[in-house]
């Protein structure tokens, strides 16, 4: 079977998706709800809700990790454009120490890192270790992010992750969690509690973020 996206047409892929991602910014109007004073941190959320880090503060400090795959090039390419800054890797494949290091050297720096804590394929909503090495090697917290608008331009893909993105016009709001802190000599026990509260975190985030989008409409936070 011919693959669609190959070394010939990346470029020609990569320009569209950002061509496409450039249009969408001029339509996606994203605010924050108790947004996190702590820096250096660590983002995380579902892989469905990558694109909750557009609305992330100071997007110059930000690293994303982005697999390695030919799909992840595009999505890191893109990224790149929009002012993110990028490490490339995932759990459990070729590079992952190598990207492991590069965002504990960056968070060490004073520098953000967002992770999916479910990707790059899943499970679905199962927390995976890396974001927990990453938080005990360095000793910032993890901090759970959920974005959401109740608006019909706010869609859901048919994807494994069920992945949520704005098509036109959307106003979406990025509620986050409180710090999760995880000691360097943490027991197993406290690893899987950590873990457990992140899960606990992000789904409390979803169940509640229809109440403070009410909020914020309120408050005319997109008006601002």
């Amino acid at each position: 079977m011919v693959r669609l996206i190959n070394g010939k047409n990346i470029e020609f892929i990569c320009n569209m998706a950002y061509t496409f991602m450039h249009i969408q910014e001029y339509f996606t109007h994203v605010r924050n709800w108790n947004y996190p004073k702590t820096s250096p941190c660590i983002f995380a959320m579902w892989h469905a809700n990558q694109f909750a880090v557009y609305g992330l503060e100071n997007k110059g400090n930000i690293n994303i990790l982005i697999s390695n795959s030919i799909d992840g090039e595009i999505v890191s390419r893109a990224c790149s454009k929009f002012g993110f800054k990028i490490v490339r890797g995932s759990s459990g494949k070729k590079g992952a120490v190598e990207s492991t290091m590069q965002m504990i050297s960056r968070l060490k720096a004073g520098e953000n890192v967002a992770i999916m804590i479910d990707g790059p394929s899943g499970p679905l909503h199962k927390v995976k270790n890396g974001v927990i090495k990453l938080a005990q090697k360095t000793g910032v917290p993890i901090i759970p992010v959920h974005w959401y608008s109740p608006q019909k331009t706010f869609v859901t893909l048919p994807s494994w992750d069920k992945m949520t993105t704005p098509l036109f016009d959307c106003n979406i709001l990025n509620a986050y969690g409180t710090p999760i802190y995880i000691k360097e000599d943490a027991t197993e026990e406290e690893i899987t509690a950590a873990k457990e509260e992140i899960k606990k975190q992000l789904f409390e985030l979803e169940e509640n973020i229809p109440q403070y989008y009410e909020e914020a409409k309120k408050n005319n936070l997109w008006k601002k």
